[in-house]
Parts: C-alpha cells; sequence; structure tokens
C-alpha cells in the first residue's frame, strides 16, 4: 500500500515522505518490527516511525491534484460537524482532527467558525480549545492543498475562508 518516496498524512506532523523502512525494538523485547521511517515537509529534520503492520490506520497517501480541487469545490455543500452536548465537544473535534478526511476537516473548520461568530456576536471571546483545534484542522488542511495544488498555504486559507 505505501512505498518509499510515498507522501502520506499524518494527523500529527502534517505532510511526511515515507523515506525508509527500518527495522527497530521499540518495545524492549528484542523482537524486531518494521516502522516507516516519515519526514515531515515542513520539518525535514524531524523524524516520525509508523509501524508498517498498521500503518494504514495512521497514516494515509496525499490526495490527487483532481480530489484537492473536488474538496475546494465541496466546501459550501459541506454540512459544519454537529455537536449535541458540551461533553463530547473536544472529543468530536479531536477525532475529526486525527480522520486526516479533508471532507471531516472543513466540517469542523465550518463547525468551529460559526460557533466563534455566535460567540462574537453574545460579546464572548473564542475558547482555548476551540483556537487550538482551528489551528490543528487549518494548518492540516491548508498545507495539504496548497502542497497538491502547489500554490501557498495562506492563498489556500483565502479560499477556504470566503467559502466558510
Amino acid at each position: 500500500m505505501f512505498e518509499i518516496g510515498d507522501y502520506v498524512v499524518n494527523a500529527t506532523n502534517g505532510i511526511c515522505r515515507i523515506s525508509e523502512i527500518v527495522e527497530l525494538d521499540m518495545s524492549g523485547d528484542k523482537k524486531l518490527k518494521s516502522y516507516f521511517l516519515l519526514r515531515p515537509i515542513e520539518e525535514e529534520h524531524d523524524r516520525v516511525y509508523i509501524p508498517v503492520d498498521n500503518a494504514d490506520k495512521r497514516i494515509r497517501k496525499v490526495i490527487t491534484e483532481e480530489e484537492a480541487q473536488a474538496v475546494i469545490d465541496r466546501v459550501p455543500q459541506i454540512d459544519g460537524l454537529v455537536i449535541t452536548s458540551e461533553k463530547e465537544r473536544e472529543t468530536k473535534y479531536k477525532e475529526a482532527v486525527r480522520s486526516c478526511e479533508p471532507d471531516t476537516v472543513v466540517s469542523l473548520l465550518k463547525c468551529l467558525h460559526d460557533r466563534n461568530e455566535e460567540r462574537t456576536k453574545a460579546g464572548k471571546k473564542s475558547t482555548a480549545v476551540d483556537e487550538r483545534y482551528w489551528k490543528m484542522a487549518e494548518n492540516n488542511l491548508h498545507a495539504e492543498l496548497a502542497f497538491v495544488l502547489k500554490k501557498d498555504k495562506q492563498e489556500i486559507k483565502e479560499i477556504i475562508y470566503k467559502m466558510l
């Protein structure tokens, strides 16, 4: 499924390039296990190790140019994430960011955008949780779309923000 040289998305590290497959003993039980060594494109000196045997649960290939344009075109039709109780808010935010799925991240951004507008109208500030997840979601989505479409992240940010 994944090969050396592939560009992949990881929720924590953003876009990474698979630089090699290494055998490591990460558990201390002297059993070697295969790991993909990922190099984040924004922090090339960093190293991220993902077990080969469950990589499909932690990373996915970067979308194609056509898929990226389709995501942008769909932004107006994507519904905002529905939060039915304050207790589940952060859990839903975290699940959306970890999904690494562009439509889900757009859904989260719409939810956060709408919530921020409501809070502003009520004379309230954005919460720290909302701000933290806004930055994560925004960075992950904009980085991938900019990378694939060969555009600046700021340009993508402006396009998406106008559509929210």
